[in-house]
């Protein structure tokens, strides 16, 4: 059968069936493949106990680390593909796909070897305990591999989306989600695995993923595909690579930092059950930021395309239809967050105190989610058209520039006026959401031009 390209509707096909046909499929990709996390903690949280909810908290800085340079490979590589496709040129595709694969097991290989060599040193930076440096040790031994592959899927997935095919990206993403719910329970309880378990079947199923996304490439089907001369090292595309996922890898490797910062607050003021309920807070920030950005997902390909064909009508249009959906999104949350915190708590725990200590985080830390949204989207639009400055600016403000010192300002603040300084740490990410969407406006504002003129 002939291979077919699939990207010519990008051009042509009305902007919010288009929108909803590559949106959908990535919604639900990144909300499925978020499962692996709150899977594991659901079980664990219910199976195993609050200290090991906090020693899975400790292990995200680092798997965030992992997870940032498989944004740096996937989401430059997918929006290169996007742009150069979009100049129809299927040859510099084929060789993103070839660079892109070698980047990863450069990349990748690295950073898991490193890991595994420093993971004690790593864990206690990142504000593991005697009570939960264990916990966190048996989980990172053995989903390590795994994680290495997830960033091969996610650079994989990127490209078949890129390429015209956001379903099946999807699909692909959403059987190693499902194997993993089924295996986490197994492996848990019926086993009696503890928390090994879980990473055993977070890593069997990532592993699954990564090979079924690999088959893809090599089928005669696809319209892009591995090919003999895409495997030549070019630098020229590593770089083009690297200077898109930039912002995402920095946002990825400066949460890592930011969360090891926030953590040791968190003991300062809370203790180890802090962080357990910060762990269980960030599952909901990062359900809705999925959301989000499963929405910016489906806007990438289109962007990007009709920006490289110079198509800057279809450009504005996309752009303002995503941030009106991905903004309604943020209300969505805030509502539910604000009206439902104890009984989102109690899904992952049965522990009054923790219980007690998260219902207060949410509140403050999900109540400005559109701004929150608003951020995203535009860092993610950004990437899209080949910015990589702006967009990288753009994703580390909030965290970065603004949640990091309000996460020591705050709570002295707090003190001083008798109030609690815990509440501080929580208060901070509400004050640097205000700040980050202040400083996306402004740099949105700076790049209207991109939209060309105004009708």
């Amino acid at each position: 059968m002939k291979a077919v390209d699939k990207t010519k509707e990008l051009e042509t096909k009305p902007i919010k069936s288009l929108l909803w046909t590559y949106a959908l499929p990535a919604v639900i990709s990144q909300v499925i493949a978020s499962l692996y996390n709150i899977a594991d903690r659901i079980f664990i949280g219910q199976g195993v106990g609050a200290l090991a909810i906090a020693g899975l908290a400790i292990t995200m800085p680092m798997m965030n680390i992992i997870h940032a340079f498989g944004s740096l490979i996937g989401v430059g590589s997918a929006s290169r593909m996007s742009i150069v496709l979009g100049k129809k040129d299927v040859n510099w595709a084929e060789n993103i796909l070839g660079n892109s694969t070698i980047l990863t097991f450069l990349l990748g290989g690295t950073v898991m070897t490193c890991c595994y060599l420093f993971m004690n040193n790593i864990l206690t930076l990142f504000g593991a305990t005697a009570d939960t440096i264990a916990y966190a040790r048996e989980y990172m031994i053995i989903v390590l591999p795994g994680m290495f592959l997830t960033t091969l899927t996610f650079n994989l997935t990127g490209l078949i989306r890129a390429s015209g095919y956001p379903r099946k990206s999807m699909y692909i993403l959403a059987g190693g989600a499902i194997l993993n719910m089924l295996l986490d329970p197994i492996f848990i309880f019926a086993l009696d695995w503890g928390i090994q378990g879980a990473a055993l079947a977070t890593t069997i199923s990532m592993t699954t993923t990564a090979i079924v996304a690999t088959l893809h490439f090599v089928s005669p089907d696809s319209f892009i595909r591995f090919k003999a001369h895409a495997w030549k090292i070019k630098l020229y595309i590593f770089r083009n690579i690297m200077l898109i996922g930039m912002s995402p890898f920095l946002m990825n490797f400066a949460a890592a930092g930011v969360v090891a910062i926030l953590n040791k607050q968190l003991i300062r003021y809370g203790g180890d059950l802090a962080v357990g309920a910060f762990g269980i807070v960030g599952t909901f920030v990062n359900l809705m930021v999925l959301f989000v950005l499963g929405i910016c997902q489906g806007m990438q390909p289109i962007a990007g395309y009709n920006y490289g064909a110079g198509h800057q009508h279809r450009l504005r249009e996309v752009y303002f239809l995503t941030l009106k959906i991905c903004v309604c999104i943020g209300f969505v949350a805030s509502a539910i967050c604000l009206l439902f915190p104890e009984q989102l708590m109690q899904i992952f725990t049965t522990d009054r105190e923790l219980i007690n200590i998260g219902k207060n985080a949410i509140r403050y830390v999900l109540v400005l989610s559109p701004l929150i949204a608003f951020t995203i989207t535009n860092s993610n639009f950004f990437m899209s058209i080949d910015k990589p400055a702006i967009a990288i600016i753009t994703s580390l403000s909030r965290q970065v520039l603004f949640l990091t010192p309000l996460s020591f300002l705050f709570p002295i603040v707090m003190l001083k006026l008798g109030l609690d300084g815990l509440n501080g740490v929580w208060l901070a990410n509400t004050g640097s959401d205000i700040a980050g969407a202040m400083l996306a406006a402004f740099l949105l504002y700076r790049q209207r031009h991109v939209f060309g003129k105004w009708k």
